[in-house]
């Protein structure tokens, strides 16, 4: 069968009805078993809100509503995130308001890294481990995957968006953080290679895999954090991680099976359909020819992105990237909090104030007074978002403040510095 990818154009009138649609249009009752747990793995590539960078709220509680008004149990469906020592998952559930609709919903909420077990990879995909493209020499002794996804669903919630390392980042790569659990940046200098190897782990442990992407805001330039976010009003669904990427990619104005190398080698692999010509597009299928002409994360990078760059691919690999091994690594740590939660973020917040102007900003700002009651399933969406246009949080001292605990946490938690703090299985 050709892969299939559903997409819709939305409204805060209707985002609500048009998640459910754009899902069973992909066929997702028939990639999830009903009687398996199911984890929402929620993306949040900065811990601050940022137009078009995290799970939106109305991305979430879309899935949720969708999925108790077609019969899933509630006591099966849980959140689920992981945590990088750059971005604390805490804050930014808060910030980004997903941990209110959780908590609205009644369901579970799942940190992988706080008391979850974690098992060898290859106690969990065997032989398969054989096949993988680098992740054996990244990781010579092998990594740890959480052992609770081994035989559950995964929901995956990114956003459309560009990114510094992987040109453009969906589905496929918001697997990442949930299943490696440790120095993730090792495998940055073969991001691409280590992306199709976890789809290959994925395809293997869950019961049934399944991709829902907002595109109410997109981000273009060097994502995933330092973007120009800009309204779109998209849905996509699939079941097929590689051609939901692709289908994002094309959107953007790539050529997904060119210009996105883990998408040409999923596909040389088998593991879903990354050439648009033969994927099959339900719904709107005239907003799937659009081409948004993003420039991309490369002409206009910050200096941090620049940075990264030269120490994974350019003339600062030899002399630095071996610290990034070892017990100094924590350095890139604090870098990375001071540059973009301390300076980027306080001086930037002028970039996105028009653009929070919009419904779905007007959305966002208001969540907490027009949140529809978790049992309604029948309304379609928001007619009314308020009145107030949202803004970013001014207060100089306290973005500073946060940026400050961020900063404090992402040393105390650096792995290098306390790597049993975890349970893991023997």
């Amino acid at each position: 069968m050709k892969s299939k990818v559903a997409i819709l154009k939305t409204s805060p009138a209707t985002v609500l009805e048009d998640y459910h649609r754009v899902m069973n249009l992909a066929g997702y009752q028939d990639a999830l078993p009903k009687q398996k747990d199911t984890a929402l793995k929620i993306n949040i590539s900065w811990h601050f809100f940022y137009p078009g960078s995290s799970t939106t709220p109305w991305q979430l509680d879309g899935v949720i509503r969708a999925m108790k008004r077609d019969g899933y149990d509630p006591a099966l469906i849980h959140a689920c995130h992981n945590r990088t020592v750059v971005i604390d998952a805490h804050l930014g559930e808060r910030e980004n308001k997903q941990l209110a609709v959780v908590q609205a919903h009644g369901l579970r909420n799942v940190h992988l890294y706080e008391g979850e077990e974690w098992i060898h990879v290859r106690d969990a995909v065997g032989d398969l481990a054989d096949q993988f493209l680098c992740l054996n020499q990244v990781y010579p002794d092998g990594f740890m995957i959480p052992k609770r996804f081994i035989g559950e669903n995964i929901i995956h919630l990114p956003t459309i968006k560009t990114h510094i390392f992987t040109t453009t980042t969906g589905a496929m790569k918001n697997a990442f953080g949930g299943l490696l659990n440790e120095h993730r940046h090792w495998t940055h200098p073969v991001i691409h290679e280590t992306l199709v190897d976890l789809l290959m782990i994925q395809k293997k442990i869950h019961s049934g895999l399944f991709a829902v992407m907002d595109g109410t805001f997109a981000g273009d330039g060097p994502g995933p954090r330092c973007m120009f976010p800009m309204v779109k009003n998209v849905l996509l669904a699939s079941s097929d991680q590689v051609a939901i990427d692709a289908v994002a990619a094309k959107l953007m104005g790539f050529d997904p099976m060119r210009d996105i190398k883990f998408v040409r080698l999923a596909h040389e692999r088998g593991l879903g359909c990354g050439d648009p010509r033969d994927i099959e597009i339900v719904g709107d299928v005239e907003a799937a020819k659009e081409n948004w002409h993003f420039v991309g994360p490369f002409q206009k990078m910050t200096f941090a992105s620049r940075m990264q760059h030269k120490i994974y691919w350019g003339p600062l690999k030899k002399p630095i990237e071996w610290s990034l091994k070892t017990i100094l690594a924590p350095w890139a740590y604090i870098a990375s909090v001071l540059y973009h939660d301390l300076f980027w973020y306080p001086t930037h917040q002028g970039r996105i104030q028009e653009i929070l102007k919009s419904d779905w900003g007007r959305l966002f700002q208001n969540w907490e007074t027009v949140a529809l009651a978790p049992g309604d399933l029948s309304t379609p969406g928001w007619a009314n978002v308020g009145a107030a246009a949202a803004k970013l949080d001014r207060q100089t001292a306290r973005l500073i403040g946060k940026a400050l605990r961020v900063l404090g946490t992402c040393v105390r938690e650096a792995p290098e510095f306390d790597a049993k703090r975890r349970r893991q299985a023997p």
